[in-house]
């Protein structure tokens, strides 16, 4: 996905929200009654997380790729996954929180190697990682004050990651040249969302970006990874939480 992809489906969903918030206005201005009016109060509640994410490397390359002989160019390509979790929000003030939100992430991500052979004839090298991370953020959330049955919020915060699928320790077979990742993994997280509160329960919808701060490249002595200064995680997630 583009950037002027995320930015289309960012604008249509900020209008949908808009005119969800303008809905819970006007029935606020009504007189109808607000659904879960004692949900704030309580100290701590739960609740699960289903999401959509896009996974996605943060390249850096060396210097100079033509001392690898026909090596043109490196190319990250990113791919979608799913997400499930379990939410764990801790109250600190009436507008600050405290969440704790386990989460298991399935998604790959690809490197793109384009190489020139004989008679000029250029040939591209895919080398596929998949991953399933187990994480474990704690994000500080700051909400605003609410609107009837809506209300707006930012996230920021950290985690950290272990990646499942790493293929790490594995050796590799005669005439395998594989990009390998390191197990586990710190990042930043920073987000936004919306909160609606339905009759039974509060759902959510949330944005959230994820940095990788470690370089993930394990170096293997070939053209696939010499040629490669850093790799760091960069991840798009689009969740839907259920708390009640």
């Amino acid at each position: 996905m583009t950037l002027k992809s995320i930015l289309k489906y960012t604008l249509i969903l900020s209008f949908a929200i808009a005119m969800l918030s303008t809905f819970a206005y006007g029935q606020r201005r009504e007189g109808r009654m607000e659904n879960l009016p004692k949900f704030d109060r309580r100290p701590y509640h739960f609740g699960f997380l289903l999401g959509a994410n896009q996974m996605n490397f943060s390249l850096k390359t060396v210097g100079d790729l033509s001392q690898f002989d026909s090596l043109l160019s490196i190319t990250t390509k990113p791919e979608f996954g799913f997400d499930i979790g379990i939410v764990s929000s801790l109250k600190l003030t009436k507008y600050f929180s405290l969440r704790f939100i386990p989460t298991l992430s399935f998604g790959s991500r690809s490197v793109e190697f384009t190489l020139r052979f004989k008679d000029s004839i250029n040939i591209q090298q895919v080398k596929k990682v998949e991953s399933t991370f187990m994480t474990f953020p704690f994000y500080l959330k700051y909400q605003s004050k609410r609107l009837g049955n809506f209300r707006a919020y930012v996230v920021g915060g950290g985690s950290y990651s272990i990646d499942m699928a790493s293929q790490a320790k594995k050796k590799n077979k005669e005439g395998e040249a594989p990009i390998k990742l390191r197990n586990s993994d710190y990042m930043l997280d920073a987000g936004t969302g919306f909160d609606f509160f339905l009759p039974y329960f509060k759902f959510g919808i949330e944005l959230r970006m994820s940095y990788g701060l470690r370089n993930l490249l394990i170096p293997e002595n070939t053209i696939y990874t010499n040629s490669i200064k850093s790799l760091h995680s960069k991840i798009f997630q689009l969740s839907f939480t259920f708390e009640g």
